[in-house]
């Protein structure tokens, strides 16, 4: 049986889009969620991949959220045993922190919509390609990473220089969430503790015009989302059962 172990920090921030493409591959998919389960201990040895999601904690919190260094333990164990590695936003900042990179608040948040620019390597990478150029992404930070050393910095934003990195050949950080859809956006948009970042932010943006944003951008998006995270499915690979099957059909 093939499983993936999923980091969930809060309810808010599920799976989201990925979630039926990890399912229609056939994995199954065990959830290790620190909101319920701070003390949780989760051992790595039975998965084939490790995916960390996000979460409005941080790095720095470790001494308040021991599940941090936890987390932080088990990447660091996948890399060791070379398993593929996803983090997203919050768990894009634990991997390169795990790597001996930075993390830091940035001097100023991203949140909505803004145009990612992939470097030569996002733009050769056999992941992260599919994103072209440059692409409309969807941002909920207030702070950011160092590429850590020895890795590829793939992606950049006007007002942040480091929005994704590879580590070796399966290991990939993203500071963005590719896992949107229109729910999704609706719900943080609506969620009091996220409104507020939102107004604190002083973006000069509210939750209407990221609503107007979306509209025209989230088609794309998801479209160019469903074939990085293929790619990077890929790295996990197939069940054997399920290519049992696709081979009789």
């Amino acid at each position: 049986m093939s499983r993936i172990l999923v980091f969930q920090h809060v309810a808010a921030e599920p799976l989201g889009t990925l979630d039926p493409l990890i399912r229609r591959r056939g994995h199954r998919v065990k959830f290790v969620n620190f909101e319920r389960q701070p003390d949780a201990r989760p051992r790595l040895d039975r998965y084939k991949g490790l995916i960390v999601l996000g979460g409005p904690m941080n790095v720095e919190d470790r001494d308040a959220r021991p599940h941090l260094q936890t987390e932080i333990e088990v990447i660091r164990d996948a890399l060791a045993q070379g398993k593929p590695v996803l983090g997203v936003c919050l768990g894009a900042q634990l991997l390169a922190h795990a790597l001996g990179g930075e993390v830091r608040r940035h001097t100023t948040s991203e949140i909505g919509w803004y145009e990612l620019a992939s470097t030569a390597a996002g733009r050769s990478d056999p992941v992260f390609a599919p994103l072209g150029d440059s692409a409309p992404i969807f941002q909920w930070h207030g702070y950011t990473f160092g590429v850590p050393e020895g890795a590829a910095h793939l992606a950049r934003t006007g007002t942040c220089e480091n929005q994704a990195f590879r580590y070796g050949d399966n290991a990939y950080g993203f500071q963005f969430h590719l896992e949107m859809d229109k729910p999704l956006i609706e719900r943080w948009l609506n969620l009091p503790a996220y409104r507020d970042e939102l107004i604190a932010a002083g973006l000069g943006r509210d939750a209407e015009s990221i609503r107007a944003d979306t509209h025209p951008r989230i088609d794309a998006m998801q479209e160019r989302a469903h074939a990085v995270f293929n790619n990077f499915l890929d790295l996990i690979g197939t069940p054997a059962r399920r290519r049992k099957l696709a081979a009789g059909a």
